[in-house]
């Protein structure tokens, strides 16, 4: 049996969004298969619940540790205004993932 592992990443988000004043930071969460490092679920503190299904199904099932084809996957497709921070939060998670998995 599999084990999976909860984390989050985070970053800022712009002043002028709805997440800023809701929650002070964009916050993604992973819930990742430890062997595979397939991602199998996602969350985050986007206000709208369509934008919180977008990103659930950008990266349900994709490599946490392969940030390039994530990166891509949000530049190609997603175009709110938390786009960025949305990239650095995925990035922070990544790196936290890979830390995680160097000394585990």
């Amino acid at each position: 049996m599999t084990s999976s592992i909860y984390l989050t990443g985070e970053a800022k988000a712009p002043s002028n969004n709805p997440i800023m004043s809701q929650y002070g930071l964009f916050f993604i969460a992973f819930e990742i298969e430890a062997d595979t490092h397939r991602i199998l679920d996602v969350d985050c503190s986007a206000t709208l619940a369509l934008t919180r299904k977008f990103i659930r199904n950008l990266f349900t099932g994709a490599d946490i540790m392969d940030t390039g084809r994530l990166t891509e996957a949000i530049t190609a497709r997603y175009h709110g205004s938390s786009q960025k921070a949305l990239i650095a939060a995925v990035n922070n998670a990544a790196k936290k993932y890979q830390e995680l998995s160097i000394s585990g």
